[in-house]
Order: structure tokens, then sequence, then C-alpha cells
């Protein structure tokens, strides 16, 4: 989503001008510094430069020994010229104590004042100092001419502030030249990496980037859709709320940066989300939720990663198992009102036969048979839900021509199960578990569950098929246990019976003791199976009853 736009310049636009900025004061600030330090480097140059022709004039012998003649300026004028001509400096004046010149450059000057300070030097000190001569300012030295430890004349070496201040410009045009091409460069460069930037942002502004950012943080935490993203090597780069939830993550976990391997999943999701190619409304069973699954890989010349969506497929699961339920009782309900007419019709006819005790006895015969279980099962399990979907699934059953029968042990009294235990979940549990096994009994050859049958073990029961349901609830835990009279299950298909899909009744089944053992999970409790007494197979639900026997403590 472009959003609109509020400010004239792009981010990179932005950045671009605040780079060449920031680069030409880089570049200027470092000719300056480059400027002054070789200005006074080129001073401090001269300086020593000036300071050795100096002490060299005034160590010479030949010097001194002019000195001594009536006419030194005949001697020492050719030597300092030359001395000058070979260092390069601008001028070597060589005078008395008296500072009267002996030599000098310009020879209309000889025979002068010296203009320039003598009094360190009279004392025997060598110093420097910048002054305003014949030939304008100038950088000279000054040092003594001794003999045999007399002063007898001074030496006064310089070079012009012009002649360096040359050098200096001199220097100033190639670091020019080096700044402009740095210059150059470095805006060339910012443009590249700018112009790939803009690539990057495309062409949004700061403003907008911070408002795209909040949107999408406000729509992250919003969606109740979960949605996950992993990266070219399946890392989570990012995870919304919903899809912790939804993954069983717990909120405060560092998920970002976790290959999906990590997250300790159940392999069929692992699978699919590892997965190179595109996956659509994939069902997969989580620890305690039913999630519809869609991966679609992020591509652009090579693969960059994968968008997941996760979607809570949980209750509407449950629903439809409810309806099926519903269904069930619907389709039990109206072969009972058919067998009920037709039982009426026969007592009708027996009457109007003459034959009243026969019909008296049809009547209650068929009224004890239904009354006898309504009165075990609401008998024993006081529990009205559970109550109420026995007597469905048995008329249900009856319908299949098995008998679901409730074993002699079982006991739930009214108010035993605690409110944390959700109904619905008892309903996934036992409805699932009793139409399995009304399957498999009916069957004889499959118990629903999708396992692979095995031989009925020997000594199984002949005549009518039957489940037999145990529903027992103490202080501990509450047992729900369901055994039919079908062919079993093998010992090598019982830990795949729980997995979602695997079945042998074609597609779309599989999935109900999956449910199951997800429902058990979800409420702290275990699922078990085995072969049962009949021959056939028994399952075992065990949840623990941990809030009520807490609050009888406390009581």
């Amino acid at each position: 989503m472009r959003l609109p736009r509020t400010l004239p310049r792009s981010l990179a636009g932005q950045l671009f001008a605040m780079q060449v900025v920031l680069i030409a004061a880089v570049v200027a600030g470092c000719a300056v510094f480059a400027y002054v330090s070789g200005s006074a480097q080129a001073e401090e140059t001269a300086a020593r430069q000036v300071r050795v022709a100096a002490l060299a004039v005034a160590d010479s012998p030949s010097v001194r020994e002019a000195i001594r003649t009536p006419d030194p300026s005949a001697a020492l004028q050719p030597y300092a010229e030359r001395v000058r001509e070979d260092t390069g400096i601008a001028f070597i004046t060589i005078m008395d104590t008296e500072r009267v010149r002996w030599t000098h450059p310009d020879t209309e000057q000889i025979g002068d004042t010296f203009l320039g300070n003598t009094a360190k030097a009279l004392r025997g000190q060598t110093f420097t100092e910048t002054y305003t001569g014949t030939l304008g300012p100038s950088i000279r030295v000054v040092t003594p001419i001794r003999d045999n430890g007399r002063i007898v004349g001074l030496v006064s070496a310089g070079i012009t502030v012009d002649r360096v201040s040359s050098q200096v410009r001199d220097q100033l045009g190639a670091l020019a030249l080096a700044a402009g091409g740095a210059l150059a460069l470095g805006g060339i460069g910012t443009y590249v990496v700018n112009a790939r930037l803009r690539r990057h942002t495309h062409g949004m502004n700061a403003a907008e980037l911070s408002r795209l950012h909040d949107y999408h943080q406000a729509t992250l935490h919003a969606v109740r859709e979960g949605l996950l993203m992993l990266d070219g090597r399946r890392r989570i780069a990012l995870i919304n709320d919903a899809g912790r939830e939804l993954l069983g993550l717990e909120p405060d976990a560092e998920a970002v940066g976790r290959t999906v391997d990590e997250l300790a999943l159940p392999a069929p999701l692992t699978g699919a989300l590892l997965a190179s190619e595109a996956r659509v409304d994939e069902l997969h069973l989580t620890a305690e939720r039913v999630v519809v699954v869609n991966t679609r890989p992020v591509v652009g010349g090579e693969r960059r990663g994968t968008v997941v969506t996760l979607r809570d497929h949980t209750e509407l699961q449950a629903l439809s198992g409810e309806l099926d339920s519903e269904r069930g009782f619907t389709q039990a309900l109206r072969s009972q009102a058919h067998e009920a007419a037709n039982r009426l019709h026969t007592v009708v006819s027996l009457i109007e036969l003459g034959r009243v005790e026969e019909a008296v006895e049809f009547a209650t015969a068929e009224l004890e048979l239904a009354q006898v279980l309504t009165d075990r099962v609401v008998g024993a399990v006081e529990e009205p839900v559970l109550a109420a979907l026995l007597l469905g699934k048995a008329a249900q059953a009856n319908e299949r021509g098995v008998e679901l029968v409730l074993a002699e042990d079982s006991l739930i009294d009214d108010g035993a199960l605690p409110p944390s235990l959700a109904q619905r979940d008892l309903v996934t549990i036992l409805g699932n578990l009793i139409d399995n096994a009304v399957e498999a009994a009916s069957e004889g050859t499959d118990d629903g569950s999708g396992a692979v049958p095995s031989p009925r073990a020997p000594g199984g029961p002949a005549g009518r098929a039957r489940v037999t349901v145990t529903a027992l609830a103490d202080e501990r835990e509450l047992l729900l246990r369901v055994a039919d009279t079908g062919a079993g299950i093998g010992p090598e298909e019982a830990d795949e019976v729980f997995r979602r899909g695997w079945s042998t009744h074609g597609a779309g089944r599989g999935l109900g003791l999956a449910l199951v053992r997800q429902a058990a999970y979800r409420n702290g409790g275990t699922v078990e199976l085995d072969p049962g007494p009949d021959g056939g197979a028994r399952f075992t639900v065990r949840l623990p009853l941990g809030d009520r026997a807490a609050k009888e403590v406390t009581a």
C-alpha cells in the first residue's frame, strides 16, 4: 500500500543531500586543515633552511679571515651570493657588530645599516624572527660570528614571506585538485548508494516509512489470522501474536531468528512450513489446536523466504463434530419414530384382532428395553451432557445393529466434574470414541480410526456386536473407556491411529482420534490403546480433576 505523500523529497533524496553536504564539509575542512598545516610546515621548513645557511656562513673560516682584512666586502660579497644562490634563499647579509652591511643581494645597500634586531646575536644567541627589511617581509635568522671566542660580526640569512606563500600556493593547487576529485568520487558513490536505497524504499520519505511501520505493527497485532514469515534459511523473520498463539509459543518467548525445526511442532506441520512449494488450505494439528495452513514462497530471482498464514480451525472442527452428532441424533429419532409407528400399528392390530394380552405384552416389552437403558444411564451418569450423549449414541448404535452397554462400574455424580473441564471436549472425546467403536463393531473389519484390522482375537464373542462404555469419576481423575467387539488393532498400527488423516475409509476421514488425543492433551490427560476383553480395540482416556481436588482441600 502506497501512503499519500506529505513531504516533497524522498528519504533517499534527503539522505543524498545530507551526504553531499557532509562530504563537501569534510573535504573543505580537510583542505583548510591541509592548507594551514602546509603553511606552518612551509614556514618551519624555511626557518630551518635559513638557519642552516646562517650557521654555515658564521662557522666558515674564510669568513673570519675576510673580516680581518681591511676591505671585508671584497671577499665576502661574492661568497655570500654564491651561498645564497646554492641554497635558494632570499638574502645573506654579513655585517659588523655595529650592523654595517658587508654583503647584500643589492650592492647599493652595502655599507648601510642592517634593518632588524641584533641584540640577542650580540649576546651570543642565534634567533629567528619575521621582519620587514629592504626586500619586504622575510623570515630571517641572525647568528654571531666568533673568532677565538670574540664576536667579530653577525650573519643574517632569510627568505621572503612572498616566496614561502608562493610555495604554499603551488601546494594549494594540487590540494584543490585532490579535494575536487574526492568530492566528485564521494558524490558519485553517494548517488549510487542512494539510488539503491530509493529502489528499496520505493521512493518514500521518512514520514511515510514511519507511518507505514506504525500501520504494519498495528495490523500485525490486530489481525486474528496467524502470520509467519520465514527467510531463505527457514528462520523466523516475523511472527504476530495470533501466530504465536496458534503454534503454541509462549508470548514472551524469543521466536524471531529461530529455525522452524526448533519450534517442536508436529512433523507434518513442520514439513508443510519447510516445503519449497506452495501449500493451500492444509489441515494440521498442533498440541492443542487444529489449524489451516497456507504457504507461499517469496521469490525474486532466487528464493528469499516463505509467507505462512494460519487460521484456527479448532472451534469449527468441534462444531462440525457436534453437527454430525446432531445429524446422527436426528436420523436416529427419525428411525425410532418410524419403528414406533410400526410397533403402534402392531399393537393396534392385535387389539383389533381381540388379542389384548398379546398386545400389552408386546408394548411393555419394548418399553422395558428402552427404559432399562435410560434408567441405567441416568442412574450412573448424572452429568447431563454425558448422559444425553450416551443415550443419543445408544440410539445410533441400535440403528446399526450394535448394542451400546454402560459398564456396571460406571459412576459420575452430579457436580463431580469441575467447570474448567470443557463440556465440548468431553463430547469430542467420548463421541468420537463411541462413533469409531460402533463403526468397528458393525463392520467387524475396521474400527473407523483408519487402523488396518487384525484378525479377531481367539475366543472373541459371537452374536450381536457390542460397544462397552465405562465412565467413572473419582476425586483425582475422570476415566472414559470405550471397548468394541470389532476386528481390533494390530500392535504395529497402535501409534499411527492417532495421526491425522490415517484412514482406510477414503479422503476426509481419520481425524476423530487425532481430535480425541488433542482434547485430552489440552486438559492435561492421556489416551491409551490396548486390546479389549472382547477381542476388539479398547481406548482409555484419563483426565485429571486437580481443580476439584484443590477446591475440596481449600474448603
